[in-house]
Parts: structure tokens; C-alpha cells; sequence
């Protein structure tokens, strides 16, 4: 339908020119640069458009300098090292998938050790604040790089980390800071729910359908679609988040898909767990499996 269609063009003008500069009203996100880069680069994966050589060597050289000669990424170059930053930078810099980009991350880093503390102080004796998801996701990447010591670290923080945030929105264009509850949250539930579903059910796996979400999967692409797109481009709310048009469900030899208006609307797949594009994750796992153990 006509009424559904994916402004890709669009979003893809406004993510280009983002990845470059930013307005001064990104100002108040002057600590949170990789998230920026993150969220710019999936998006672009997920539209599939390929990122020029030249950008993505000066993507590598800026979080490079956000790199801490401890080790870990800070929200920006000269800052402390941050365990979010760090899982933002490392996710970016997989998503470039290139030498230079793989070669920016300081796995020997000795940060690794002792930038998580059990009460959730960082470097320094500041609060760090970690939202669970990443926490897990970046979890998974230590381990994959071959330093599962960070394991119970994270074990222990996560209790601490924990935080509950109420707040509703009636439609997507009020910019209140709980308005990301909106596109983006709901958009973070197909991977989540695709890692429950390889969990063994005590009901048996005719407990969960195979070919449906716990949510109405058209419904939440008709919203964003509807709600959250921005005439000129980009949607409203972080920039990079909510641009998951296309559900896809992958278990075994079934493939179930559910893309509300035309095929233009399709995206590429993201992995459940590092919520970047599959072919990614087995590139940087292949490249950090074959790299001596720092």
C-alpha cells in the first residue's frame, strides 16, 4: 500500500549527513558520540547501503581517539572510559568490518579488569550508568574476543544496574526523553523474543507459534511507518533507532516474514544478540578467533 512506504531515500540523505555533522541540538549527546556512530551505521546496514572507504576510515580514526590508552571507549576523545561506549564503538567498528577498524580495538587493554566494579563505579569513582541489553550484548563480544574473565563482572554489576523508567507518549512526534520508549523499544523486541525462543519451554514448543510474534507485527511497522517518519528524513526520534520494518523470524529450516506495504519496505536481518548484520558478526568472529589471546 501506498499508505505504507519506507522513505528510504530520505532517511538515507539525513543518515549521511548526520555520520559527517551533527546540529547544535545534538549538543546535550556530546558523551555519547559511539552511540551516535552506532546507531548511524546500523541504520545504514539495515537500508543495505554501502558505506565509502573514506567515511568509514574516518569513523575508525574518530573512535580511535575516543579510545583510552587504558583500554574501553569514552563518550567522546579524552573521556573516561564507559562500559556503554565501549559495547557502541566495538558494535560500530564491527559493523565496518574492515582491518583498520578491526585493528582500532585494544583488546590488551588492562580496562577490561578493572573498569566494572560490582556496585557499578567506574574509573575514577563515578557512577556508571548501564542499561542491561548492552551490558549483555557486550558480554558476548568478550567472549568472542577471548575474555570471558568479564563474565562475573558483569554478573555482578547488572543487579545494580538495573533501572525501571515509566512514562507514556500518545503519538510519535512529542520529543520528551520517555518518547524512546516509542519506535525504538518496541522495535528491540524481535531479537529479544527470537533468544527466548531457543530456550526449552516447559510446555513444549507448541507453547510459542512458529510462524507468529508475542505482538501484533504489522501493527508496530504501520506505526513507525505512519508516526515516526519524518518528511524530511530520518525518524523522530534518536537518530538510527526504530527502522526495523521488516520482522524476521529464522528457526531452523523455517523462515517466516511479515513486511507491511511493498517489498521496498524490506531491511537486511540483524543478529538477536549483537543486534548488528549477521554477515558481520561472523566476519569480526572469524577475524578475533584467528588473534592470539591478549
Amino acid at each position: 500500500s501506498s499508505r505504507f512506504l519506507l522513505q528510504r531515500e530520505k532517511h538515507l540523505h539525513y543518515l549521511k549527513r548526520g555520520l559527517r555533522q551533527l546540529s547544535e541540538a545534538y549538543e546535550c549527546l556530546d558523551a555519547s558520540r559511539p552511540w551516535l556512530c552506532y546507531w548511524i551505521l546500523h541504520s545504514l546496514e539495515l537500508l543495505d547501503e554501502p558505506l565509502p572507504q573514506s567515511v568509514a576510515s574516518d569513523v575508525c580514526q574518530f573512535l580511535s581517539r575516543c579510545q583510552s590508552p587504558q583500554g574501553g571507549f569514552g563518550g567522546g576523545p579524552g573521556q573516561h572510559p564507559h562500559l556503554a561506549p565501549t559495547y557502541a564503538a566495538v558494535s560500530a567498528l564491527c559493523i565496518i568490518g574492515t582491518e583498520e577498524a578491526f585493528g582500532v580495538i585494544d583488546r590488551s587493554g588492562r580496562w577490561r579488569g578493572a573498569g566494572v566494579r560490582p556496585a557499578g563505579v567506574g574509573p575514577g569513582g563515578g557512577r556508571m550508568c548501564v542499561p542491561p541489553p548492552p551490558a549483555y550484548s557486550r558480554l558476548s563480544q568478550e567472549e568472542a574476543a577471548g575474555v570471558p574473565a568479564l563474565a562475573e563482572a558483569a554478573r555482578r554489576l547488572l543487579p545494580h544496574a538495573r533501572r525501571r523508567r515509566g512514562g507514556r507518549q500518545v503519538g510519535a512526534g512529542l520529543r520528551r526523553a520517555s518518547s524512546r520508549l516509542g519506535a525504538a523499544a518496541l522495535s528491540a523486541r524481535p531479537p529479544q523474543e527470537r533468544l527466548l525462543r531457543r530456550l526449552p519451554s516447559p510446555a513444549g514448543d507448541a507453547a510459542l507459534s512458529m510462524t507468529r510474534w508475542m505482538f501484533d507485527q504489522a501493527a508496530l511497522q504501520e506505526y513507525i511507518l505512519l508516526c515516526c517518519q519524518c518528511l524530511a528524513g530520518g525518524l523522530l526520534d534518536k537518530p538510527g533507532n526504530g527502522l526495523a520494518i521488516a520482522q524476521h523470524f529464522g528457526s531452523g529450516d523455517l523462515h517466516h516474514e511479515v513486511v507491511v506495504g511493498g517489498p521496498e519496505n524490506r531491511l537486511q536481518a540483524t543478529h538477536p544478540v549483537y543486534n548488528i548484520v549477521p554477515e558481520k558478526v561472523v566476519r569480526a568472529v572469524m577475524h578475533f578467533s584467528q588473534q592470539p589471546v591478549p
